[in-house]
């Protein structure tokens, strides 16, 4: 049976990332439905900056509750190196998941037919093969994850700066990723529009990609920075 925390952290874990999803697939909406404008550089930095400044504000928020996941790949590498229970990382996975395709469905609401478009999923960009996409997921959520564990799992790290330097992370990656595959670096962020607007060419992606980086990332901090007493 669940206590009281438990339950608190796995409700944070689902309205944390219903609101990062709300209101990064809602920029890619606003400023490619709405707007109408291609992908140049203020509408990528606007992207990048959605998203980026979502998570911190998020991460913030639901830190000292669930730890700020909010991310299928962020708890699959806590789970691998032990940072988190099996029943506990399960339950996380499950309400991300829900909560993203509940933000989806909020974007799809709020925003008119006409310009939902994907409602912001997540597809590989032009000329971009498949093995390329994989490739740049990996070593995007690598960077985003390895970020995590150095400074909001890691004891020693700046736990109180955690959350601005995941959402650096996750802006900077976005620079350089929305071109390529979309910058997901989180299955549910993929998943909730996907489900909602019924877009799954090349989906496997953006859990495979994501999936390896995190626990590559989380083993890689683990194994070579860990304490030597622990």
């Amino acid at each position: 049976m669940w206590d009281k925390n438990q339950k608190a952290a796995v409700l944070a874990e689902g309205i944390g990332t219903l609101l990062f999803v709300f209101l990064g697939a809602g920029t890619v909406v606003v400023t490619g439905g709405l707007l109408g404008e291609q992908l140049t550089a203020a509408r990528l930095m606007a992207i990048a900056l959605a998203h980026g400044l979502a998570i911190t504000l998020l991460v913030a928020a639901t830190a000292r509750i669930s730890g700020g996941h909010l991310n299928p790949a962020v708890t699959l590498a806590a789970l691998v190196t032990g940072k988190i229970r099996i029943s506990n990382g399960a339950a996380y996975i499950a309400a991300q998941l829900v909560g993203a395709a509940l933000g989806a469905l909020l974007v799809s609401w709020v925003i008119p037919v006409a310009a939902h478009g994907n409602l912001g999923a997540h597809s590989l960009g032009l000329g971009i093969s498949i093995n390329q996409g994989l490739l740049a997921e990996i070593i995007l959520t690598f960077v985003l994850v390895f970020v995590v564990f150095g400074t909001a799992i890691d004891p020693r790290g700046p736990g109180h700066l955690a959350p601005i330097a995941i959402g650096l992370a996750v802006l900077v990656d976005h620079l350089f990723g929305v071109p390529v595959t979309g910058a997901s670096m989180n299955p549910a962020r993929s998943f909730g529009p996907a489900l909602v607007a019924g877009v799954w060419a090349g989906h496997w992606i953006y859990w495979i990609g994501p999936l390896i980086g995190g626990v590559l990332a989380g083993l890689a901090y683990q194994f070579l920075f860990r304490p030597r007493d622990t």
